[in-house]
């Protein structure tokens, strides 16, 4: 496969200025010359999304099926995928406990001492929570229903990836069990890989057009007001997120492979800078799958077994606002949860992370689930849409870097030497 030019990180950062001074100048119901802004960077946005989104469904399949199918057996598979699966379960627990520590240290929910939640117009009355508060974790075990679909068609066109992934491991593993007799059918998936490529490619070039209108649309409906009332818990999460995704994943890094983690960064910059604008871990990961590759050097082999799946059960960021953004709600109304309770919210928000779908806002979802089992009330939510924007986008970077930092520390367990030369190992299967 012939190599794909990277997105430039410096157009996107001008894309994110720009939109930012346009947000700052317009309203959502700004109007020049009877038109509104605001309408056409929602569509400009809305068809870039589109334009990602529609690749993700063929790539994924394309990928996974033409990776695995090239292993021609299910040893190598089984030993990769439980390493995979390790190494999310680690990064993702290691997450949820950063965000237990640090709402614990801050105490976003509270004032002085006194609850939050009257100066944020909370109804509900503390007395009142506290009976309804329960442990109901049945919501978790629902992640089972999606890992077989009824219809594989569905499944797709309802972009449930798990589902979709589960398939595709068995198709291509049942591929690369007929041995020589399946070549035809390799063949046709290893070149239906390189043609989503290709197209990917063509999409990735738009960048900086998708990122401009869905910046500037953002800034356009919060502003800078939104924050103030709660600034304390945006700025918690926040740092919540930096150390894991700038201190704890780039440590892992270096200390299982010992790659800098500064070229690492480097290498990936177009896709956090993605994943920041479009707020998307399954938008993004076209482009992921592309600097993995051909900036580490990370076989197809690996990364398509390993990224697509992070892209639908992998997300560190998403875990970690969950369990914020539930433990923030709760000291807000003055709850003060105990062991049993906080033990309980670390496992639902990992539990519930898992499948979360990889599109702006789909944590929300979670965080009803869990606000749900506990008996807090719902109005709760309705606090976090003010902030809910720039901290999605800022999780979705850091479940993305996670996939990514994942990749290459599972190649170089694999045998693979990312970052040896910046080019693709000469064993990299199909995608090469």
């Amino acid at each position: 496969m012939s190599a794909m030019a990277p997105v430039s990180p410096r157009a996107i950062l001008a894309s994110l200025a720009l939109a930012v001074v346009a947000g700052l100048a317009l309203t959502p119901e700004t109007r020049w010359l009877g038109l509104a802004p605001h309408a056409a960077l929602e569509t400009i946005g809305g068809l870039f999304l589109d334009a990602l989104f529609v690749l993700v469904v063929p790539l994924v399949f394309s990928a996974l099926v033409s990776g695995i199918a090239g292993i021609g057996t299910g040893d190598g598979l089984g030993r990769l995928g439980l390493r995979t699966v390790a190494y999310y379960l680690a990064s993702g627990t290691v997450a949820v406990f950063i965000a237990l520590g640090a709402v614990n240290l801050v105490q976003p929910g509270l004032s002085g001492g006194a609850p939050v939640g009257d100066s944020l117009g909370l109804d509900a009355e503390t007395a009142q929570v506290g009976q309804s508060l329960r442990a109901e974790g049945d919501e978790a075990w629902s992640l089972l229903d999606r890992l077989i679909p009824e219809n594989i068609f569905a499944a797709a066109s309802e972009g449930q990836l798990l589902g979709l992934i589960v398939f595709a491991l068995v198709f291509g593993l049942a591929i690369g069990r007929l041995g020589e007799g399946a070549a035809t059918l390799r063949t046709f998936w290893d070149e239906s890989f390189a043609v989503m490529m290709r197209v990917t490619g063509w999409v990735l070039r738009l960048t900086p057009i998708g990122v401009f209108a869905l910046v500037a649309m953002t800034v356009a409906e919060t502003g800078v007001e939104a924050f103030a009332s709660l600034a304390v818990f945006f700025a918690t999460v926040v740092g919540a997120l930096l150390l894991h995704g700038l201190v704890v994943l780039p440590l892992a890094l270096w200390w299982t492979t010992g790659v800098d983690p500064r070229r690492h960064l480097r290498n990936l910059a177009p896709v956090l800078l993605t994943a920041f604008s479009t707020a998307s871990s399954s938008g993004t990961l076209p482009l992921t799958l592309n600097r993995v590759e051909q900036g580490a050097g990370v076989s197809n082999r690996t990364s398509s077994v390993v990224l697509p799946l992070g892209a639908t059960v992998n997300m560190d960021g998403t875990a970690l606002y969950e369990c914020a953004a539930v433990l923030f709600i709760a000291q807000a109304y003055g709850l003060d949860l105990g062991l049993a309770e906080q033990a309980l919210v670390v496992v639902m928000a990992l539990a519930t992370s898992i499948g979360v779908a990889g599109v702006p806002a789909a944590s929300l979802v979670a965080i009803t689930l869990i606000l749900t089992s506990l008996g807090l009330p719902l109005e709760g939510v309705g606090l976090l849409l003010a902030v809910d924007r720039l901290l999605d986008m800022t999780r979705t970077a850091v479940n993305v870097f996670s996939d990514a930092t994942g990749a290459v520390i599972l190649a170089r367990w694999e045998g693979e030497r990312p970052y040896s030369d910046g080019k693709a190992p000469a064993e990299t299967g199909a995608g090469a």
